[in-house]
């Protein structure tokens, strides 16, 4: 499912001109446009279009308004995914070579950087405020945070509870910062406001775990990344945590997701267990969880929108 054909006609509309400000953002210099010009090409933009859903959630907000931070958001998504790679030392990102695999790690840091600077030109350049810059600053910071928690913890089993901690870092609590601008954008009523940022906390929380899954069993065709990637790395998921707390083969399993060992076995200790069934379970909680919080107040065309962005995310292959 394309998660453009998930969105009301009107809003998906808004893609060309935000694929067209984004080829300008970057467009200051020509290494840096070959830089980093590959790194959007087959991107979902969940978190621009949420944005934009949320600003259009009443009545229709200017693109002029809303279009800059939508590419400030998803430069700043763009910039982390490079930060990743070269802590993953990733070869391939959408099915395209790496900013470190192509570069080396000096350059793609730079270049990760030259694309969080770039979002927060745009954002002060445009005059949103305090509120907005204060948003997006503890949003970079907690993505931060979530990356240093995951690199420390390598190899080693989390919580449930510090599993959800990691995931809510950095993952949910940008989708939810999406909703949360948007609503602000808007001008919308407080109540409205934190009703829509829960929206997003709860459909963050269940992208995750649906990419946690499809790190294991997704169609690497599709998904443009190796499977088991997370695991060779050292990152240990919700499917892993479930695996090792049913399997009767608990114990080779985590002796090889704390030694880097057979990824190829562990997937098949996991397929034995009730891990995908336990995983897409809680993704639909969140997914239930979400769609309670939306507000009544919405345009019958975003509050269907809303639903099918919501339904886009349980059943993704990618």
């Amino acid at each position: 499912m394309n998660f453009v054909a998930a969105l009301n006609e009107a809003t998906a509309k808004n893609l060309s001109v935000l694929e067209e400000q984004i080829g300008q953002a970057i467009a200051e210099d020509k290494f840096i446009f070959e830089a980093c010009e590959p790194l959007f090409k087959g991107g979902k933009r969940l978190r621009p279009m949420l944005f934009m859903l949320c600003a259009n959630s009443k009545t229709d907000c200017p693109l002029e308004k809303t279009m800059p931070l939508a590419v400030a958001l998803e430069l700043i998504h763009t910039a982390s995914l490079v930060h990743d790679d070269i802590i993953d030392t990733s070869k391939k990102r959408r099915g395209v070579e790496t900013a470190n695999s192509k570069y080396g790690a000096q350059i793609a840091v730079l270049v990760g950087d030259y694309l969080f600077a770039k979002a927060f030109q745009l954002v002060a350049e445009n005059n949103y405020g305090m509120e907005v810059t204060t948003i997006l600053s503890k949003l970079v910071k907690n993505l931060c945070v979530g990356e240093i928690m995951q690199d420390r913890s390598l190899f080693e089993v989390p919580t449930l509870t510090e599993y959800y901690t990691r995931i809510n870092l950095k993952t949910a609590i940008f989708l939810s910062s999406c909703c949360r601008l948007g609503a602000i954008v808007a001008e919308m009523d407080r109540r409205e406001v934190d009703n829509l940022t829960a929206y997003g906390t709860n459909l963050g929380l269940a992208f995750q775990i649906i990419d946690d899954l499809l790190d294991f069993f997704g169609d690497e065709k599709v998904t443009g990344k190796p499977r088991g990637g997370d695991l060779k790395s050292g990152v240990i998921t919700l499917p892993v945590i479930r695996a090792l707390e049913v399997s009767d083969k608990s114990q080779e399993l985590r002796e090889i997701v704390t030694t880097g060992g057979d990824v190829d076995n562990a997937i098949k200790i996991i397929q034995a267990t009730d891990a995908v069934d336990y995983c897409r379970t809680r993704a639909e909680a969140h997914i239930d969880s979400a769609r309670v919080n939306l507000p009544f107040t919405l345009k019958t065309s975003v509050a269907l929108a809303f639903e099918q962005v919501a339904d886009f995310i349980v059943d993704r292959t990618r």
